[in-house]
């Protein structure tokens, strides 16, 4: 377990690396969305340090738990930040009715409607982020941690299209000690993970997997071999997405005079 101390070297340099980074790119600051969870708090936190007059947090409801947004509000209030609030349930609505009807309209079978439905959240939302950074030359900064990062537990360009990923090799125990040093209520660093994708929906009952038990098999600890399988059949299924799409590279021809 780590000290004190080391708690907050780490958590310094993470902060130093957001800077570099933003430097980098001749960036001004730093964009996140906040759901209310410990991630987004902890990476809220770990902006407000590095950036404090260059950082939007933009709270993104779309047909949401009210006390989804109760929380983010809190968190922010907490790092004494003033977050922009962008209702998304109506355009995700009007979308995603669109496609309905049109591919009814075709005589296609929905057949997976609630995922197509969680995921135009989440690239709503990245949508929205950018939307943002762009407008103010800022850099998104993404909350994925290491049991998600490796299982492939986000939405391909969704919550997986950001610009930076601060916390990406934090396991999900490292992630709620990081809450505790930046001063984040226990309620937050205690609250069941949910993606808020759809109504009860919750991480780990989608994962099949318990954040513990991720977290011990990324640090090498002993697992069952039905934990060990489901995580690497998780990994090799997501690999996509931690990569470029692939492009096909056909021979040069030449030119016709």
């Amino acid at each position: 377990m780590w000290t004190d101390k080391e708690l907050t070297e780490r958590i310094n340099k993470t902060v130093e690396w957001l800077r570099e980074k933003v430097s980098e790119a001749n960036a001004k600051g730093v964009v996140v969305g906040m759901s209310g969870g410990v991630d987004s708090a902890v990476v809220a936190g770990l902006c407000a340090r590095a950036f404090p007059d260059k950082f939007m947090a933009v709270v993104m409801p779309s047909h949401s738990d009210p006390e989804d947004i109760e929380d983010a509000l809190w968190v922010a209030e907490g790092f004494d930040i003033r977050p922009l609030e962008v209702n998304l349930s109506d355009v995700h609505t009007q979308i995603f009715e669109h496609v309905k009807k049109g591919l009814e309209s075709q005589g296609c079978d929905i057949v997976a409607e609630k995922m197509s439905q969680g995921n135009l959240k989440a690239r709503l939302r990245m949508s929205t982020l950018y939307t943002v950074a762009n407008a103010l030359n800022y850099l998104v900064v993404g909350t994925d941690n290491a049991p998600e990062s490796y299982t492939g537990y986000f939405t391909k360009y969704g919550d997986g299209g950001v610009d930076l990923l601060p916390i990406s090799s934090l396991t999900k125990a490292e992630v709620r000690v990081w809450a505790r040093m930046l001063g984040l209520p226990l309620a937050i660093s205690t609250r069941v993970p949910t993606a808020g994708l759809w109504p009860g929906q919750t991480d780990e009952s989608e994962l099949g997997l318990t954040y513990d038990q991720i977290d011990r098999y990324l640090l090498g600890e002993e697992v069952s071999p039905e934990v060990q399988e489901r995580i690497e059949t998780l990994h090799r299924r997501s690999e996509h997405k931690r990569n470029l799409p692939p492009s096909l590279e056909l021979p040069k021809l030449k030119r016709l005079d």
